[in-house]
Formats: structure tokens, C-alpha cells, sequence
């Protein structure tokens, strides 16, 4: 049930990154700016900044899934806030990853399903019983469940980001690490201080 609830919002999202594989201008693609991130030459990237991309986009994929679910379920206006900010940056970010691995020829990983364990990593991910218990919270205990999981899941993109960092090669990919890194521990800060203290 969980899968197909949030499919079609996936099933768009994957629909526009086909669109943008056909050809045309990526800029709509490019995060938080006119700078078109994903049009690079390819022999500027390593095996690191591949492996960023793959576990980055179901990583987010899931993270859009868990925001998805605030409208209808969060008690708290700065959580549906914060849930709304999370889909609009993280979208655009899934967009320019998968232009990247395109261009590089690289396997571009599903994000049909965003309960399982995408990337072998861990990272803060959810488990499927993880997110159907957050699926069946609503209101306060929606908000909690909600910022401790997104707390952990943005520690783990921080994480993703910094070795990224440390390892890549691919000057815009790095770029997209570092935007990660300032934007998720920002809102990772915004959620200790939302969470209910005691």
C-alpha cells in the first residue's frame, strides 16, 4: 500500500527526468540557481562522484516520500513548512543527479521504492516498518516521529556529501555535496529546536 500510495508523485517526478534526457536546456534541473550543473564534460568525474549520485537519489527520493506525508498528517505549521521546503529543494537535486549519470553513462537507481535500503549504505535511510509507522502517525506524534527520522536521514546526506568532498572529482557534483552539507545541517538544527523538549 505504502509504495503505491507515493508513486504517483514519484512517477511524475521520473517523468520529468526522462523529458530532460531527451534533449533541450537542464537549467530547470540545476539546484538552487540559473547554473546548469548537470551539462559537464565527462571525463571530469570518478568513480566517487558516481557513487554520490546513485546514493544520493533514492536517498532523497525517500526523503521527498516522508515530506509528502506532512500535509495531511503534521499537526505543527513549521513542520509542513519545513516538509515542503525538503520536496522543492530535493526534487530539482534528484533532476541534476540523474542528468549526471546519464551523461557519464552510469546506472541511474529507481526510485520507485523509498522504504527499502537504496545504496547498500545505510545512511540514515528508513525501513519499510519505519515508514509505515510514520505513515500511520498523525499530529503531535506525526511531528516527532517526523523530525527525529528526518534528523537522522539529513545526518547521513550530510554524511554522503562530506565524503563526496573528500573523494570526488566532478567540480559541480562537489558543489551539489557542499550545498547538501550548509542546507541539511541548517535544517537539521531547525529540527532539534522544533522537537517537543523532555
Amino acid at each position: 500500500m505504502r509504495a503505491r500510495a507515493l508513486t504517483p508523485a514519484l512517477a511524475v517526478t521520473v517523468a520529468a527526468l526522462v523529458m530532460a534526457g531527451c534533449g533541450g536546456d537542464n537549467t530547470a534541473g540545476a539546484p538552487h540557481g540559473g547554473t546548469t550543473q548537470g551539462q559537464h564534460q565527462a571525463q571530469d568525474h570518478n568513480q566517487a562522484d558516481v557513487t554520490f549520485a546513485q546514493g544520493m537519489i533514492p536517498h532523497h527520493a525517500q526523503a521527498i516520500a516522508m515530506a509528502q506525508l506532512a500535509p495531511d498528517r503534521a499537526q505543527s505549521p513549521q513542520v509542513k513548512d519545513l516538509a515542503r521546503r525538503i520536496e522543492q529543494a530535493q526534487g530539482p537535486e534528484i533532476e541534476t543527479m540523474t542528468s549526471w549519470l546519464q551523461s557519464w553513462d552510469a546506472e541511474i537507481p529507481s526510485t520507485a521504492e523509498s522504504g527499502g535500503d537504496h545504496g547498500g549504505t545505510g545512511a540514515g535511510m528508513m525501513d519499510p516498518q519505519q515508514m509505515q509507522q510514520l505513515e500511520q502517525a498523525t499530529g503531535a506524534e506525526f511531528d516527532r516521529l517526523f523530525l527525529q527520522m528526518m534528523i537522522r536521514h539529513h545526518e547521513g546526506a550530510v554524511d554522503m556529501a562530506q565524503t563526496e568532498l573528500a573523494n570526488g572529482q566532478d567540480p559541480a557534483a562537489k558543489q551539489l555535496a557542499q550545498q547538501i552539507i550548509d542546507t541539511q545541517q541548517a535544517e537539521i538544527q531547525e529540527m532539534q529546536a522544533l522537537l517537543p523538549q523532555g
